[in-house]
């Protein structure tokens, strides 16, 4: 990452282009588990907002590397993104639009719900 600021928000098509580039980067899916278990993007691994503050050590290793969460429409995983940055993710970043979105623009197959 350059020295320039992340911005708090990606747009799905970014994220999309990063998964099939292979860039490197976490990706986190915040919403619970009944949602995750009803539809979820591949490769996006389920750290619900709810267990975030006690689970946020596993996120140790990548506090200075790219990390992308989502959730359903991009509330959530907003205020997760910001909160992250707060404990010193620096490159925290939220999908805009969520899954939601993503069900939308990138892999209409996905159920919306």
């Amino acid at each position: 990452m350059s020295d320039a600021v992340t911005p708090i928000e990606i747009d799905c098509l970014s994220v999309k282009q990063q998964l099939d580039a292979q860039v490197p980067f976490k990706f986190l899916d915040c919403r619970e588990q009944d949602e995750y278990d009803r539809v979820k993007i591949a490769g996006a691994e389920l750290l619900p907002m709810s267990q975030l503050a006690e689970r946020v050590g596993e996120l140790e290793a990548f506090k200075n590397s790219p990390l992308i969460i989502h959730c359903h429409h991009g509330g959530r995983s907003l205020r997760v993104a910001r909160w992250l940055r707060g404990q010193g993710f620096v490159h925290a970043q939220s999908m805009a639009g969520g899954i939601d979105q993503w069900a939308q623009q990138i892999d209409t197959s996905l159920p919306r719900y």
